[in-house]
């Protein structure tokens, strides 16, 4: 079965099936080979993305926009304080005016409902860079490192130590089940 995630948002892993987040993490692994490779893979030249945040993020912030350049994308970064979303101006309109000018979104904040409803309003895919309730792009590299460091992950027994009512913890109890 061929799988298609296009124009699908990311908000959380119980959107999607065993096979569909299998296959996120052989399409992370393979644009992770021709990277180190240094094998052009900008499959998406002409593009743009925008990286919403409301919480700031070092490693977050760089992995999208490098993974967005790498693509071929124009990546526009809008920290905490250049975004008037939920201020000045609504969730349901920033999602409607930043779908007509992106490719997609990538949402880093506070509630899950935000992002819920940036997707609800955009007409482009949504991704979810961390909500207080789920991490699901962190997952798909976790999972991605794990299977490099260990091999398949079926059979596996993992062991999470923190606090287990976190975006990570919830994330992560899902990409083991």
């Amino acid at each position: 079965m061929t799988v298609s995630l296009a124009g699908r948002d990311f908000l959380k892993l119980l959107d999607f099936t065993a096979e569909e987040i299998m296959y996120l993490m052989d399409l992370s692994a393979d644009l992770k080979a021709k990277k180190k490779a240094g094998e052009p893979h900008r499959y998406h030249e002409g593009k743009n993305i925008v990286l919403l945040f409301e919480k700031t993020s070092t490693r977050t912030r760089c992995s999208f926009e490098v993974g967005g350049m790498d693509l071929g994308m124009g990546v526009t970064y809008l920290e905490p304080s250049s975004s008037q979303m939920g201020k000045k101006e609504s969730i349901e309109d920033t999602a409607r005016v930043l779908s007509r000018m992106y490719d997609g979104i990538e949402y880093r904040g506070f509630e899950q409902d935000k992002v819920e409803t940036l997707a609800e309003y955009s007409s482009v895919p949504v991704w979810n860079g961390l909500t207080t309730e789920a991490h699901p792009t962190q997952m798909i590299a976790d999972m991605l490192t794990i299977r490099e460091h260990l091999g398949d992950l079926r059979g596996l027994n993992l062991t999470f130590f923190g606090d287990a009512q976190n975006n990570v913890a919830n994330s992560m109890m899902v990409a083991c089940a």
